[in-house]
């Protein structure tokens, strides 16, 4: 198994978040997790990039724990995360923006800045342009790239569709499966259960920190989906 949470707890101070809670992540394939607001989703990203230090065996990567690691070590061992927000920074250009991501790199991989330029063709237009003078979508596209470029086996997007228009969103997600195909795993975070289900290999629903439903998109119901997201029937 690429990456396993066993029984996970994790929060911010006195706030707990996450309740107990198992995923798996299988090598190469896509995790959807979907949720609310307020679902956890978010939390969880951060637990396992190492944003949020849980017990060492909460967390664990091709079986060995990790969740007291702190995110820098994480990165390194092939986990990247492209946080909520894109979180890039403004007064580097794009390009800059990408190589930070470099300076995580592990070895030798598929990704470098003109294997992302192959993947978003625009940045190569931008390269030299402030991260922020940029639109949400081709930010969203400098997040991705910045964290490809540290060669991750398992990678994190947390609401990469939010606020986007859904021809962007489109493009976007049309880039995940050449993403999948260099060896990587997926892991996306969604509150678009339609477009989850539509990428996914397998689906977990997380309400107020804990897994209420998982399993393969064709195996579960829409009404099953509604009652794990919304917490019964409407």
């Amino acid at each position: 198994m690429l990456l396993q949470t066993c029984g996970l707890h994790a929060g911010y101070d006195r706030f707990k978040a996450l309740f107990g809670v198992d995923i798996a992540v299988e090598p190469g394939e896509c995790v959807a997790i979907i949720g609310a607001n307020g679902a956890g989703k978010s939390t969880l990203m951060r637990a396992i990039s190492g944003v949020l230090r849980s017990a060492p065996d909460m967390v664990l990567h091709r079986g060995v724990p990790i969740g007291h690691l702190p995110a820098p070590q994480v990165m390194q061992r092939g986990i990247a995360m492209v946080p909520e927000g894109r979180r890039l920074f403004p007064s580097l250009s794009v390009e800059e923006n990408l190589l930070i991501g470099a300076q995580m790199r592990r070895g030798t991989g598929p990704w470098a800045l003109e294997s992302v330029y192959e993947l978003f063709p625009i940045l190569r237009e931008r390269r030299a342009s402030p991260g922020t003078a940029l639109s949400g979508g081709q930010q969203q596209m400098v997040a991705i790239g910045r964290a490809l470029m540290s060669n991750p086996d398992l990678l994190l997007c947390d609401e990469i569709s939010l606020g986007l228009a859904p021809v962007v969103i489109r493009d976007i997600y049309a880039a995940l499966p050449r993403i999948r195909a260099t060896g990587a795993a997926v892991v996306v975070v969604e509150q678009d259960i339609t477009q989850a289900l539509t990428v996914a290999d397998r689906v977990y629903c997380l309400m107020e920190g804990r897994v209420t439903l998982t399993g393969r998109p064709g195996d579960l119901s829409r009404a099953a989906i509604h009652d794990a997201y919304f917490g019964g029937h409407a």
